[in-house]
């Protein structure tokens, strides 16, 4: 059985069907997109952590579709290093966030393929997970 508590959660605070309410106001709405999440990847006994240079690779390949390393560096706008992009890539792939395969030409035109990126649906669902609770934690101002 998946349970998600967020910190600070108590027993005495109400669980109705998934939402989770601290008092009067409902904190946050996730613990089957959580469950979800940890469920389509068995490996995995909780929600995976992205750094913020997988958050920009996973969300260029969510925009974008397919892309090769030093294309997500030229799209990033300087959030990602040519460095430092393919060690993250493969970090990524093994945590089964995103799939690579090398290019396909047409012809034998003699080029060395380019390993191209996509995310998975695994990749996607955390992506989406994670901007949720960017939104559900970001500081209110105004």
């Amino acid at each position: 059985m998946c349970v998600y508590r967020p910190l600070g959660f108590t027993s005495s605070q109400n669980d109705v069907a998934g939402e989770i309410f601290w008092g009067e106001k409902k904190l946050i709405d996730m613990s089957l997109t959580l469950c979800k999440t940890v469920l389509m990847n068995p490996k995995m006994q909780e929600l995976p952590r992205l750094s913020s240079k997988e958050k920009v690779i996973l969300e260029l390949l969510a925009t974008n579709g397919s892309m090769y390393g030093l294309q997500l560096v030229s799209q990033s706008h300087g959030n990602l290093k040519r460095g430092t992009v393919y060690v993250t890539l493969g970090r990524m792939e093994e945590k089964g966030l995103i799939v690579s395969e090398a290019e396909k030409f047409s012809d034998d035109s003699g080029l060395v393929p380019r390993r191209m990126y996509r995310p998975t649906p695994f990749g996607l669902r955390v992506l989406e997970i994670w901007m949720q609770l960017e939104q559900k934690f970001a500081w209110e101002t105004g």
